[in-house]
């Protein structure tokens, strides 16, 4: 197959947004997605559609999505011959940026440790149970499947990255459509205005790509019903209320960075956007153990783009990156 069939694979979702009063939202969606995938396909959709499908069916496989690796089990061991075709397939979706994951036994540590940051963050969030969560910038959906471990009723993510999608879909093909979770290949400004259609919206790490922080911040509010909970974690820079930093041009080689608020600043600009009780949950540098290259991806990473000489500092002469996570409630 080199043609995706996004329309069988999104069939749950469409069915599940009629069901919630939200067919205009389904419509746009699969014109999207026609546009993506049938109008002006990526050229390396039929490499990753052959890595998927050189993933070897496993039977009865289940998910653990509690524990720090989103882990596939099987009630039997894999054969040899099985275990190196579900490695050939993973590393056919190379480079895994966001995890980590365990394919069987398979363990593809991602250049992220996304589990330290949702440590970090789940103790400050409400209950999870039963809600509709969006995770904008979702990558590979690790974090949507640790939501869902948390009992959320339904997760969507959203990220523009199709790689990041058939990384998804490697998961999702063993552990079946029951799992009420679905990661869209769009961007932010592709959803609906005034969508108010989830409890909680997590944007994790998106914050500081945007040139226009604050239309980011109302567009993520229009997104969440009445009282619903807003989930930021973004880059932050030291320094007082109105302070940010804008790079010259690159930071940390990262070329769309435009502004690293202090954290009274992003408090601020909260509160202007009409969020109410935004409170400051967790401030962490980020370490090149948290943030490194691997053997699942071997590009440079963060250790490459601090100065050698100073680790606290950018190679650009910044200050390091530091993150901070905010929780806050729309009215």
């Amino acid at each position: 197959m080199t043609t995706f069939d996004w329309q069988r694979c999104f069939s749950p979702l469409f069915d599940d947004l009629d069901s919630r009063g939200l067919e205009h939202w389904r419509h746009l969606l699969q014109q999207q997605l026609h546009r993506r995938f049938d109008e002006n396909p990526h050229g390396d959709i039929a490499r990753w559609l052959e890595a998927l499908n050189t993933l070897p069916d496993i039977p009865d496989a289940e998910a653990d999505l509690n524990r720090s690796a989103i882990t596939l089990t099987a009630r039997q061991p894999l054969s040899a011959t099985t275990a190196s075709q579900l490695e050939e397939g993973l590393r056919g979706l190379m480079p895994w940026r966001k995890g980590p994951f365990d394919f069987f036994g398979t363990y593809i540590d991602t250049e992220w440790r996304s589990d330290w940051k949702w440590d970090r963050v789940s103790p400050y969030l409400s209950d999870l149970s039963g809600r509709q969560i969006l995770d904008v910038g979702c990558g590979s959906g690790y974090h949507c499947w640790r939501m869902l471990g948390e009992g959320a009723g339904r997760v969507v993510g959203i990220d523009p990255g199709l790689l990041f999608l058939f990384q998804f879909l490697s998961v999702k093909r063993y552990v079946g459509a029951e799992y009420r979770v679905d990661l869209l290949p769009v961007r932010m400004e592709d959803l609906p205005a005034k969508l108010e259609a989830f409890d909680t919206t997590f944007s994790m790490g998106v914050l500081y790509h945007r040139r226009s922080p604050l239309d980011h911040l109302l567009e993520l509010k229009d997104t969440l019903r009445p009282g619903g909970e807003l989930v930021l974690e973004t880059l932050i820079a030291d320094g007082p209320e109105g302070y940010s930093l804008m790079p010259e041009d690159r930071y940390g080689r990262m070329r769309n960075v435009w502004f690293l608020p202090s954290c009274d600043t992003l408090l601020r600009w909260l509160d202007r956007t009409g969020f109410r009780n935004a409170r400051v949950v967790d401030v962490t540098e980020t370490t090149i153990e948290e943030q490194r290259s691997t053997d699942w991806m071997r590009f440079q990473s963060l250790q490459d783009f601090l100065d050698p000489d100073d680790p606290g500092k950018t190679i650009e002469g910044y200050p390091g990156p530091t993150r901070a996570t905010v929780i806050a409630d729309k009215p």
